[in-house]
């Protein structure tokens, strides 16, 4: 067999799996609207680099050699999935689907957010699977959205990379959490926490959870000149209302957050009495997932979950 050329002609594939069908030159070359002599010089060709006659002439005109027709399926294959590689993407059908999906979050994204999505994804694409990884500091999510090991990240920053897409998901107001019955809270109403209190209560308040995260409460208030009395910091920011349940410590936090354990732990949440700019939470992706119907699909199921929590 001759060295295969360094350029391989798709078309020529083409003339060969007609050949092979059609067992006629005249035909091909009437089905691909070109002359019969070029298609009869692509049959020297190929014959040149198979090694093989390919056609031969039979009892009633042209047939396949044995070699020739051992050709023809393997030539169909290249063809369709030549085709499949340059054809639109068919649309993603999430009933029909079962696609797992990866999102990354802090602990501290509120519960009933994604409970939401879940149930989203549960009645619309009821054979997907969704997997929600944590999300800290000594997470590069960045290299896992690039690498196509995240599909999403969900969390709040002041500033969100740039180089990412981002959506923007809700606002969360910032409230302050305690113990019901403790003294303080027996005796003061939710809309009754002067600015001078807030700052000399007790705080438990969480370590570095996500950068760009910690350090935004604390940071405005340096910027006022004002410092809260921080006694506790925990990396687990799930385990902070519970230490709050059992202490007469005080958590900042998002409102969404702080709603969930007040009514689960018997805690009273208060307006702060600082003008705290919200918590602003997005979803972000990569340029890679961008046009992916099933990622376009995804990311509307987070929106929609998304607006349910500021009705």
């Amino acid at each position: 067999m001759s060295r295969l050329p360094e350029h391989l002609d798709i078309h020529l594939i083409r003339i060969l799996y007609l050949l092979l069908v059609e067992k006629n030159v005249s035909r091909v070359a009437l089905k691909l609207n070109q002359p019969q002599p070029s298609i009869s010089g692509s049959l020297r060709k190929l014959r040149d680099l198979t090694g093989d006659p390919l056609l031969v002439r039979g009892g009633r005109g042209m047939v396949p050699t044995q070699h020739g027709e051992s050709l023809l399926k393997t030539a169909k294959r290249i063809l369709d999935e030549t085709e499949s590689l340059f054809s639109p993407k068919t649309a993603f059908v999430p009933q029909d689907e079962a696609r797992t999906f990866h999102i990354a979050a802090p602990d501290y994204m509120n519960t009933q957010f994604f409970t939401e999505v879940i149930a989203r994804l549960r009645r619309e694409s009821p054979r997907s699977r969704l997997v929600i990884h944590s999300l800290g500091p000594d997470i590069d999510y960045v290299r896992l959205l690039s690498d196509g090991d995240l599909d999403l990240v969900v969390g709040n920053w002041d500033e969100p990379p740039q180089h990412l897409h981002i959506s923007k998901l809700f606002d969360d107001p910032i409230v302050c959490l305690m113990r019901a019955n403790s003294a303080y809270a027996r005796r003061t109403p939710k809309d009754g926490m002067t600015p001078e209190e807030y700052l000399t209560l007790p705080h438990v308040a969480p370590a570095q959870i996500l950068p760009g995260y910690h350090g935004n409460i604390d940071s405005f208030l340096e910027e006022r000149d004002m410092e809260r009395n921080i006694v506790v910091e925990s990396a687990h920011f799930r385990m902070l209302p519970y230490i709050v349940q059992q202490t007469d410590l005080v958590l900042t936090s998002g409102k969404q957050f702080a709603n969930f354990y007040e009514n689960l732990l018997g805690l009273k949440s208060y307006k702060v009495p600082l003008e705290f700019p919200p918590l602003s939470f997005y979803q972000l992706w990569h340029e890679r997932a961008h046009h992916a119907t099933e990622h376009k699909w995804l990311r509307a199921q987070v929106s929609a979950a998304a607006r349910l929590l500021v009705k």
